[in-house]
């Protein structure tokens, strides 16, 4: 069995979903597949379905009733793997946006240099994103610059959503205390380990742009990120302890 299980959301993916389980599945390095769908209209969930047989004991799918978030999808699926034994633990978009062949980086970064949480970092060394208009890459590395100033991280690109996670890093982080849904999300979670002083590489990546489906992205959730920071921040000054400790194992 593989130690490794890449969690992937989805919500009307139906154009990438197969391409992508593909490219995953021919990489040189074994990984398995969790898609956590929220109830896809498009059919999203009866394509991975229907991949089950050629991906036998590989490609996994957890059916959601609804479109709950980004945050909980991820949670629902990270809790899934911890019950499942796996030791390293990856979150990535379904639309092409993080390409595939680095889940081997990240997971090198994590397994063969010690590493507890490798990003996928798209500002690490400079501004590595394709297909963005130039008023969303600079909204997106002014708020990872925001954060990384608000919550004393040295992390660059503090909003990623391409990351490898030891085993460890999401048994110590109480997943069921995480409040936010969307990029704060992803802040929250580097927030928790970097307070709990586990080793953080940011490996660099190119980020390319979705070319098929809709984007997800809503004034709501950068509002979140933006906002959500001041809170986390004050939060875990007056009760780091509470802020931070675990009760799932």
């Amino acid at each position: 069995m593989s130690k490794a299980v890449v969690v992937v959301p989805t919500y009307n993916e139906i154009e990438n979903i197969e391409r992508l389980l593909r490219t995953i599945f021919s990489l040189q390095r074994e990984f398995h597949v969790l898609v956590v769908d929220d109830n896809s209209p498009d059919g999203t969930a009866a394509v991975v379905t229907a991949n089950f047989e050629k991906y036998e004991n590989k490609l996994f799918l957890l059916n959601r009733p609804q479109k709950c978030g980004l945050g909980t999808a991820y949670i629902a699926g990270f809790k899934w793997a911890l019950e499942n034994n796996y030791d390293y633990i990856f979150e990535m978009d379904a639309d092409f946006s993080h390409n595939p062949n680095d889940l081997i980086r990240l997971y090198n970064a994590c397994q063969k240099d010690g590493n507890d949480l490798a990003i996928g970092s798209r500002y690490v060394t400079g501004v590595n994103v394709v297909n963005w208009p130039m008023s969303r890459v600079l909204l997106s590395w002014l708020a990872s610059k925001y954060v990384r100033f608000v919550m004393g991280m040295k992390v660059y690109d503090t909003t990623a959503g391409f990351i490898c996670y030891k085993r460890n890093v999401l048994q110590k982080i109480n997943l069921d205390n995480i409040r936010f849904v969307g990029y704060a999300f992803q802040i929250e979670m580097k927030f928790k380990a970097h307070i709990s002083k586990f080793k953080i590489k940011e490996v660099p990546v190119i980020f390319t742009d979705r070319t098929k489906g809709e984007s997800k992205m809503s004034s709501g959730i950068i509002s979140e990120a933006i906002f959500g920071v001041i809170a986390m921040k004050f939060k875990s000054a007056f009760n780091r302890k509470k802020f931070n400790e675990s009760s799932f194992n």
